[in-house]
């Protein structure tokens, strides 16, 4: 038979040389199973090796994706459409150009925008050599109190400039920089992991549940949920359970998370194991979001320490790292990701607590919660419930940024006020008067700075059409346009729609065009608000027309 002759025959005398369909190159094959070493390959573990071919080789080649396929036993379009639904990974296809080696993601959210992010864009474009730098926009990276922030790879550039993003590419800058923190010796020096260590000897569950009741600890999340009842519920259930921390903390304007997981890790691991030893949870999923590298990095090593001093036995705690996606804060979303999955909600019921990871009860929590939960067990509920204000009790972290003279995290009673809280952070900035509030991220949408005297806190917004989230406070002043902050909300709720339902998908960009146009028409955009609060699947696409409604209630001479 000749050399060049294929060796399967088809009825008309034509030979192959290969199975039918996309080969495995063996250098990529090779690559990729030098990369994954004794890793499992397990399906769920399929974003953490996608994670590893793109930190290596920058970007994902149509080669080494299907050389993962192969080595993982999935299919080709499985592992594509995972990687191609993640923001931070840059999937290549035959004979397409990778992209350079380096990459800027300047953040576009609210608080970087009045920052002047796109004028930052622009000038970084024109300065840079686009072959060896790419610069492309982004969402909220969790820096805003920093704005205008951006990722020089996994490095961060705060208050950023054309000269400091300069002297960072030229310097190689690309790897996160680890900030002073109190690590596991000087935590238990304090009496950190006391707690737990009793709970773990004579601790009866349900009496911790009910310290936690008594504080009055609610979901810091943002939905508010009462936080001990939620161990009730999964208790409940069969084991083997779950429990899943959602730190994927993407809500624009939000970055109490970071700030705590970058100063005191401990605070929240320990009341992170406090909550897992309750429900007797068989694993912890760690999920952090891919824009907090300095936390990931402080987390695994921090967490190698609890196995060394055998707080906890290795593999119990799965740190989990996100891809850049915003719609993987919603708990469903999380757990499909955690499985290895595109990070699409999940229709319900059944809930999480009864069908979660892997189908098992699972508990979930955000960082903050679980940080409150460590307090309350070291301190007692009245650390929570002895904090009176305008006739709220407790207290609440809120993420400060816009036109405050120093942005930051401040620690408030929970029913402080946007003055209280503009106050606690050096009042406005200097030449900027009062105008608008974002009370708890873009799904909370706009105030007027008239209503100036509502407790911000749950329960006490809602009759004002809004809620405080996850407590993501943006100040606007008198230079800036409510009309143009609603449209950068919307912009972003498009971007990162997952698109799974119709009236999101659509609706999001439908209600970025007619915002763009230079008349709101009111009648339209309210109709199109409507069907996506009543028909969107998640909270994605019922919160994104907070910010049309309320630019149209309270600002209607902008639009």
């Amino acid at each position: 038979m000749a050399a060049d002759k294929g060796v399967w025959k088809g009825g008309k005398g034509k030979g192959r040389k290969t199975p039918k369909g996309r080969q495995i190159e063996d250098q990529a094959w090779e690559e990729v199973r030098e990369l994954l070493g004794d890793r499992p390959r397990r399906a769920d573990l399929l974003i953490e090796h996608l994670h590893l071919i793109q930190d290596t080789y920058g970007c994902l080649s149509a080669a080494h994706l299907r050389a993962l396929a192969h080595e993982m036993r999935l299919s080709q379009a499985e592992v594509y459409e995972v990687a191609t639904f993640y923001a931070h990974f840059d999937v290549v296809k035959e004979g397409e150009t990778p992209p350079p080696a380096l990459t800027i993601r300047i953040c576009e959210s609210l608080s970087c925008e009045l920052a002047g992010a796109q004028a930052l864009k622009q000038a970084l474009q024109d300065d840079l050599p686009a072959d060896r730098v790419r610069v492309v926009r982004a969402p909220c990276m969790g820096r805003c109190d920093t704005a205008p922030a951006l990722h020089l790879g996994h490095y961060s550039v705060d208050h950023a400039t054309v000269d400091k993003v300069r002297a960072a590419v030229e310097a190689e800058k690309t790897h996160a920089e680890i900030p002073v923190y109190e690590a596991l010796d000087a935590y238990r020096a304090q009496g950190g992991y006391d707690a737990l260590l009793r709970c773990r000897e004579s601790g009866d569950w349900e009496a911790v549940q009910a310290r936690v009741a008594e504080s009055g600890l609610r979901g810091l999340g943002g939905a508010g949920f009462p936080s001990g009842r939620k161990w009730g519920f999964v208790r409940a259930e069969p084991g083997p359970r779950y429990m899943a921390v959602n730190g994927d903390e993407g809500e624009p304007g939000t970055f109490k998370d970071r700030w705590y997981l970058e100063r005191t890790p401990h605070l929240f691991l320990e009341g992170m194991l406090i909550a897992a030893w309750a429900v007797e949870a068989s694993r912890v999923f760690l999920y952090m979001r891919d824009e907090y590298p300095a936390a990931i990095r402080i987390l695994r090593d921090e967490i190698a320490k609890l196995v060394e001093a055998g707080i906890v036995e290795a593999g119990y705690i799965d740190l989990r790292r996100g891809a850049g996606a915003y719609i993987c804060g919603e708990e469903s979303a999380m757990i499909e990701s955690i499985e290895g999955k595109r990070g699409i909600p999940r229709h319900r019921p059944p809930y999480v607590a009864q069908k979660g990871v892997f189908d098992r009860p699972t508990l979930v929590h955000n960082v903050e919660t679980l940080i409150w939960v460590a307090r309350v067990m070291r301190e007692g509920p009245e650390v929570l419930s002895g904090v009176e204000k305008n006739g709220r009790r407790g207290l609440r972290n809120y993420s400060v940024s816009g036109r405050v003279a120093q942005p930051g995290v401040y620690l408030l009673p929970a029913g402080s006020t946007i003055r209280d809280v503009i106050a606690a952070a050096g009042g406005m900035a200097e030449g900027h008067a009062f105008k608008a509030y974002q009370p708890g991220g873009p799904s909370s949408g706009l105030l007027p700075a008239s209503l100036d005297d509502v407790p911000l806190d749950f329960d006490t917004l809602q009759p004002h059409g809004t809620f405080i989230g996850s407590g993501a406070v943006v100040v606007l002043s008198d230079r800036d346009s409510a009309r143009a902050a609603a449209l950068n909300m919307l912009e972003f709720f498009a971007d990162e729609s997952c698109g799974q339902c119709t009236p999101c998908r659509v609706g999001c960009e439908k209600a970025v065009k007619l915002m763009q146009a230079d008349r709101w028409d009111r009648d339209l955009l309210e109709d199109l608000s409507q069907v996506m609060v009543d028909a969107s699947i998640c909270g994605l696409g019922q919160a994104a027309p907070n910010p049309i409604r309320l630019t149209m209630a309270h600002f209607p001479d902008e639009i």
